[in-house]
């Protein structure tokens, strides 16, 4: 959102004062311009990031993996037989891409659908999310500009911890019968 974080905010305010103006928060009724991206991550470090320009869809996501994933793989310094993973979205798993997965990754782990517990780049996009507010955001262009920015500094520190977490994520998810856990 090229207008700042948009997620959960606390307010602290005394009672009776909801709609001084101090206490008010504005927001964009008529959007303001958002961008979609594609990235990947190891515990290495993240891989490239790509915009995607209007709505992808199967052959568009294909074309992605096909000029990011080979790339990303050598600039994170992964073995040849690197663990792939990505949720479940229906262009994710469409015929044509689970074929050239096939024959382009040696080993694939496949998540169950709405499972954000077990899939770590979640995190780095709520990290991208966070970090975003300290840039002042005015157009899609400045938005893009602070992404990369922001995909850049991203430490391997926090990419390490996020794949160390899997195991214990795969406990939890398994003793908690597939409900929510603290990932």
């Amino acid at each position: 959102n090229i207008f700042g974080y948009d997620g959960p905010s606390k307010v602290w305010r005394k009672s009776g004062t909801a709609l001084e103006a101090k206490n008010l928060r504005c927001t964009v009724k008529h959007g303001g311009g958002s961008v979609m991206v594609w990235g990947c991550m190891a515990a290495s470090g993240v891989g490239n990031m790509v915009f995607i320009s209007g709505k992808m869809d199967k052959l568009q996501y294909l074309e992605i993996l096909k000029q990011n994933l080979k790339q990303s793989v050598e600039k994170l310094g992964l073995p040849d037989d690197y663990v792939f993973q990505q949720d479940n979205d229906p262009k994710h798993t469409a015929h044509l891409v689970r074929e050239w997965l096939l024959y382009n990754t040696r080993k694939q782990l496949h998540a169950p659908p709405q499972s954000p517990d077990l899939n770590p780049i979640e995190h780095v996009w709520d990290y991208l999310k966070k970090n975003l507010k300290n840039h002042t955001i005015s157009s899609v262009a400045t938005l893009k500009k602070a992404l990369i920015e922001e995909w850049n500094r991203i430490p391997s520190s926090f990419t390490v911890k996020l794949i160390s977490s899997m195991p214990n994520r795969m406990k939890d998810v398994v003793n908690l019968n597939g409900g929510p856990t603290k990932y």
